[in-house]
């Protein structure tokens, strides 16, 4: 099944692009050619720009601080296993202990290095970063493996606080999802939002053998999903077949 994920939000939507960021870097950080580890320090910039809106650590924060506050309420509930609700609690604490500690932005320390102020400077111009623009760049890309990944790691470790808050919040709103089987009726499926609620993400799964992409819209009263089909001129068409797919709305 693939794996379709919709944010109802700007801030989720920051979030899921930060994660696919972080995935990104976690890959090409381990391996070896100078080319990945070319593309991991273009993913750090990629985050540091993303992370640089003004309120993106204080939504953080508010999230993290929302969450605890919302697990409290569940002290003393028999069903409730207070060992699992104190080991989440306590992870929520450690994730904004470590964010709030940070000065300024998140990676704002890296633009006190010049060095990599030079590469992301010249890395969004096409064929911007050859040796002869960047000979000091150049000459690391020459360095061992080990020497590399090891700048890179150190590099990443002043955006791990964030890494580890956003894995935790997004699982835990993940976990509000719960999936149902819908059927779509000539392609398009919609839904009112219950009142009284807000949602943050619709996640949806479909099988690939359908051939079926979904486009999705909605807002925070109700979602829409047109099934379409990628055609032989290479454009999206409306399938305007039934088909069935799982759905999760996480709150």
């Amino acid at each position: 099944m693939i794996l379709y994920e919709y944010p109802f939000n700007e801030r989720i939507r920051t979030y899921l692009r930060l994660e696919q960021l972080f995935k990104r870097l976690a890959v090409l950080v381990p391996r070896e050619h100078p080319l990945d580890h070319h593309y991991a320090i273009q993913t750090l910039f990629e985050i540091m720009d993303v992370a640089s809106r003004a309120d993106m650590k204080s939504d953080v924060l508010k999230d993290l601080d929302r969450q605890k506050q919302s697990l409290a309420g569940f002290r003393g509930n028999p069903a409730i296993s207070e060992a699992a609700l104190d080991t989440v609690i306590s992870q929520l604490d450690a994730c904004f202990s470590q964010i709030a500690d940070v000065p300024g932005k998140p990676g704002q320390s890296l633009t006190e290095n010049d060095w990599l102020m030079a590469i992301r400077s010249r890395i969004g111009i096409p064929g911007g970063t050859c040796e002869f623009d960047l000979p000091a760049y150049f000459h690391w890309q020459h360095l061992n493996t080990a020497q590399r990944q090891a700048a890179l790691t150190d590099w990443s470790r002043t955006l791990a606080p964030l890494a580890e808050a956003l894995v935790l919040l997004l699982k835990m709103m993940r976990e509000t999802g719960a999936p149902q089987k819908v059927v779509s009726t000539g392609g398009h499926f919609q839904q009112n939002l219950p009142q009284g609620r807000t949602f943050q993400l619709l996640r949806l799964r479909i099988d690939p053998s359908a051939g079926l992409i979904p486009e999705i819209s909605g807002n925070r009263l109700m979602f829409s999903v047109r099934l379409m089909r990628l055609g032989e001129d290479h454009r999206l068409h409306p399938s305007g077949e039934d088909a069935s797919f799982e759905l999760a709305l996480c709150a």
